[in-house]
């Protein structure tokens, strides 16, 4: 299926059984992440709570209103984020022979 590429138009209404949803985010969760930050959450819905996700997805799609994202890019990294940027950073100016405290190298690099 990666070499392919296919629009669905509609969905089974069959429930995914939890095996593959579990199987799905294990190899996603290996899934390179800019700068090693791993900013992804997961959330697992089903039943009358997905069903009332879907219905505010639709209503705010029809009025209009623009999608809200958890992640913005382009915004500075903050929390646990921050923290595994900074952690990349150490290891790989560290590996280049880099000091801390050589901003100039640090930006040339």
């Amino acid at each position: 299926m990666i070499l392919g590429r296919r629009s669905i138009h509609d969905y089974k209404p069959d429930p995914v059984p939890r095996k593959l949803i579990e199987e799905i985010i294990g190899l996603a969760m290996r899934a390179p992440s800019s700068m090693n930050t791993q900013p992804w959450n997961f959330y697992v819905v089903t039943g009358e709570p997905l069903n009332r996700i879907r219905a505010g997805n639709t209503e705010r799609m029809v009025a209009g209103i623009p999608q809200s994202r958890e992640f913005r890019t382009g915004q500075p990294f903050a929390g646990h984020h921050r923290e595994r940027q900074i952690g990349v950073a150490k290891q790989l100016f560290s590996a280049m022979g880099i000091a801390r405290d050589d901003k100039a190298m640090r930006r040339s690099a």
